[in-house]
Formats: C-alpha cells, structure tokens, sequence
C-alpha cells in the first residue's frame, strides 16, 4: 500500500530530525563542532565514496545534471514577480527558493525510498546545490566576495577526486577505502540530527515571510519540473531523485550565508526553519509520485 510505503520511507529520517530536535531543547547543546564534523569530514567522505564507486558513471548522468540545474534557476526566476510585487528584497527571499536541503533532508529521503541506487543521483544533486551556493548564492547576497573561497571547500575537494577515480576508472586500496567508508556513514544520521537541532532556533517574529517561502519553495520546483520533465530522458530512478530534488525544503546554508553577509539572516532563518517544518507535508506528496 502506497501510504504505507510512503511512512516506511520517512519514519526514519523524521524519527532521526526529532531526536535531534527534543534532544538539543532538553539539553542545549553547541552543535558547531558536530556541523563542522558533518560539513568538513562525513559529508565529503560520502561524496567520494559514491563517486568512486565502480558502478557510478559520470556520464549517465549529463541529462539529469541539466534538468536538476534548471530547476534550481528556473525556481528563483518564477518568484521573481510575486517578491518584486509584495517589496519583498531579492536578496533575503531569492536564494533560499533555489538552494534546497538536498544535504540534510534529500540524501536521507533518497536513500530510503530508493536505496543505494537512488544515492548517485542524490549525490549530483548535492554537488550541483553546493557549487551554485557558494557562488551564485553568495554573489546574490553580496557582489564584493571571492569565487576562489570555494575552491576551500572539503566538498570541492572530494568531489574533484571522486570524479578523477570515476573517469579514470582508478582502484581505491581497500585499506583507505574503509576508514573513508565508515566516515561516510556517520554523514546522514549527523546531518539529520543537526536539522532537529536547528529547529530549535525558528524565529515566530517573521512568521509571514517564513510561511511564504514554506510553500513557494515547493510549489516553484514541482512547477518547475512539470515544465522540463519531457524535454528529457531519464530513468524511473532519476525521474523520481528528480521531482523529490525539486520539491526539498531550503537548505541551512542559506541561514549562515545570510548571517554571514547580514542579509536579514532573521527572515531567512523564518524562512529556512518554517520551510522544513512544511517538507513534513510536501516530501510525502512528492514520494506518492517519485516511488516506483
């Protein structure tokens, strides 16, 4: 039964997400260490691991990266009119429509609904979200940053020598393979229990422009591939990692960014927050068409 299905596959990641959310409210805890953990070690560790693997072809996935990048664009561009119209700033409201959670919320979900065969494509997701971010995303916000920071990033790094193993077809040794493995494991448990403890900080005062976002985040990407979905070939697989991707809640990164920049980072915090409370409503929605 589909409704059954549909709770099989997200039980675990909202059982996770609020364990780390009743957690952190019975016991504050300071998650920096663990975030950066997450960020700087699991997180590249499963990248390169699944883009190692000697299954995963870069090239099968030239069609899905076009469409995936697409609905990213396309989603900031259709709430364009309605945030000029509500003199709502571009700058706050814009970047948390395009950058979605594929990190927290869309690994786990595609992990679940599709097993690890929905992970390659997840995986391309998350390289397409974390490119465009820290350098379209932060040059929305501010025109005066370096695009070189984002050659910094551990992501970078892990995904520029996954995709060296990848085309060159290379062999990991089995001795460093392993510790990279287990590190991988420990990315989408800590990213889940970092999104339960983030929801601790949803700032009521922008309620308004928190719930708007919540539903246009959705609601822009489902139109979004309804739009491109025929102009391309893709698996059953892709299709479905495709329309959950386009229906994901904004992305955390979009709150640092915005603090980082002092780009109202209260309403984007509004933002990010309310729209992952909503993917409780949306991701079901989405999984009821995406599973196989």
């Amino acid at each position: 039964m589909l409704i059954i299905r549909i709770f099989t596959v997200l039980f675990p990641v909202f059982a996770i997400v609020m364990v780390g959310y009743f957690y952190v409210r019975l016991r504050p805890t300071d998650m920096t260490i663990a975030n950066r953990f997450s960020m700087e070690l699991f997180s590249p560790a499963l990248l390169f691991s699944v883009l190692a693997d000697n299954s995963f072809n870069i090239m099968d996935y030239q069609q899905l990266a076009l469409a995936a990048t697409f609905i990213l664009l396309g989603s900031g561009i259709m709430v364009l009119p309605l945030v000029r119209l509500l003199d709502i700033n571009v700058k706050t409201f814009v970047p948390p429509m395009m950058f979605v959670n594929v990190g927290n919320m869309g690994l786990s979900v595609a992990l679940f609904a599709f097993g690890e065969a929905g992970l390659p494509a997840a995986m391309l997701f998350l390289i397409i979200t974390a490119t465009l971010n820290f350098t379209l995303g932060i040059y929305i916000v501010s025109q005066n940053t370096s695009w070189f920071s984002l050659l910094k990033m551990p992501l970078v790094h892990a995904t520029l020598a996954g995709l060296i193993v990848s085309v060159t077809q290379l062999s990991v040794p089995e001795l460093l393979l392993k510790p990279i493995e287990m590190l991988a494991a420990c990315a989408i448990p800590a990213m889940l229990l970092s999104l339960g403890a983030r929801l601790n900080d949803i700032d009521f005062r922008h309620w308004k422009i928190g719930l708007l976002g919540a539903v246009l985040r959705p609601l822009s990407g489902v139109l979004m591939f309804l739009l491109i979905r025929p102009w391309f070939t893709l698996t059953p697989i892709q299709a479905g990692g495709l329309l959950i991707f386009a229906m994901l809640p904004p992305a955390i990164v979009n709150y640092v960014i915005a603090e980082q920049y002092q780009q109202e980072p209260h309403k984007v915090a509004a933002i990010v927050m309310f729209g992952n409370v909503m993917s409780f409503i949306s991701l079901p929605i989405a999984l009821a068409f995406a599973l196989p």
